[in-house]
């Protein structure tokens, strides 16, 4: 909003990093989608847009990461032809933004076949930048990365955000410095390794962490619970204990699970609390008593942020308590935050958008917000 596109050449760097099956078909176009207001903005406004992604982790030209397919989805969400480039430096991709008319579109090739991009080679944004007039960072989930079309490039035009990236920024950046209150944070996934900073930071923002996932079992560890074959993180064993007991009013662990003596469909299950633990149990879930709990401590709450499954979702048998924290967010009045990669993949697959305040489409990005750091794609744009 704060710049003039109409008629002018502008770069759109969007995260169009979206899963596909063998055949190149798009499995999940929520990132795509997530793009569309910046997209329709620019376009009903007249610019001459130029839009860049990278996808996958490619080495060198590899038509396997190809956003070709996703050209073909953009030109049918907004019912207006995409073309596509299959470069996006030198002749072609100079070609082919000098063609654009007024609200005309192309998307260029995976930025990430060049080494440069992630290398954030000053040569390489530079030529990204000769393309246009206005840079736009709407890609919240790369926007952790110093790269040449994240970063690199905004020194080099004026640079400023898209709605997807203020919306992130608005949701995660305001959750921790204002919360309504209680503010609740609802961690899962695998370890304690991956949400350190993140419960460090938060643990002085929050009322309270409502704890499950594989991550919940170094936490009873540190308690000296028996927690058989569960996932442990030995390494953070000691950092459990240690906000445990600086703030044991704080931590409320998930005290019963569905076990299993192997995680796979058709496993026998049974419900185990803790100090009821066999040797060979595995915790593959959060079980009833502590889903009931979680919940209700989430429909009284003023804001929740919720990063990180509850079990392994994928599988039926332990995937109850993710879906319940799905349906207790959907039931919340406060302001209702999911936070990327799993958690919003699990959103996506129990529960409606819709229903929450933000779903957040950067994974490393949004943890890294919550981890109170300064993201290097947000660092780089101008100050309005």
């Amino acid at each position: 909003r704060d710049v003039q596109v109409a008629g002018r050449r502008v770069f759109l760097r969007c995260d169009f990093n979206v899963p596909q099956d063998d055949q190149g078909n798009i499995t999940d176009d929520l990132r795509i989608r997530a793009a569309l207001p910046t997209i329709r903005y620019l376009l009903e406004n007249r610019a001459r847009l130029i839009m860049a992604s990278h996808l996958g982790r490619p080495k060198g030209f590899d038509k396997k990461w190809t956003l070709a397919p996703i050209a073909q989805r953009l030109s049918e969400l907004l019912n207006q032809p995409v073309a596509f480039c299959e470069d996006c430096i030198g002749p072609k991709a100079q070609d082919a933004a000098a063609k654009l008319g007024d609200g005309q579109a192309v998307l260029l090739e995976n930025v990430r076949f060049y080494k440069e991009e992630t290398d954030n080679d000053p040569s390489f944004a530079a030529q990204l930048a000769s393309l246009a007039e206005i840079y736009v960072n709407d890609a919240f989930g790369a926007a952790h990365r110093a790269h040449a079309s994240t970063e690199g490039i905004a020194h080099l035009i004026p640079g400023v955000m898209g709605f997807l990236m203020e919306k992130e920024v608005k949701f995660l950046s305001e959750a921790l410095v204002n919360p309504a209150r209680p503010a609740l944070a609802v961690l899962g996934g695998a370890k304690v390794s991956d949400k350190i900073e993140v419960i460090r930071n938060l643990a002085k923002k929050v009322d309270r962490f409502l704890i499950g996932g594989g991550m919940v079992f170094t936490f009873l560890k540190a308690k000296g619970v028996e927690i058989g074959r569960s996932i442990l993180d030995e390494q953070n064993i000691a950092f459990a204990a240690e906000m445990l007991n600086s703030a044991p009013e704080k931590f409320d662990l998930a005290n019963d699970f569905v076990a299993a003596k192997q995680i796979e469909i058709g496993a026998a299950t049974r419900i185990a609390t803790t100090g009821d633990f066999q040797s060979d149990d595995i915790g593959a879930d959060i079980g009833p008593d502590t889903c009931q709990r979680f919940s209700t401590a989430i429909h009284s709450a003023g804001t929740v942020i919720w990063n990180g499954p509850m079990g392994v979702f994928e599988l039926e048998p332990f995937a109850n308590g993710t879906k319940t924290i799905v349906h207790a967010m959907e039931g919340s009045s406060g302001v209702t935050i999911v936070g990327g990669g799993d958690t919003a993949a699990a959103f996506e697959k129990f529960g409606d958008p819709s229903k929450v305040s933000h779903v957040s489409t950067g994974g490393g990005a949004s943890l890294e917000l919550l981890e109170g750091k300064l993201l290097p794609g947000i660092e780089a744009l101008q100050n309005a």
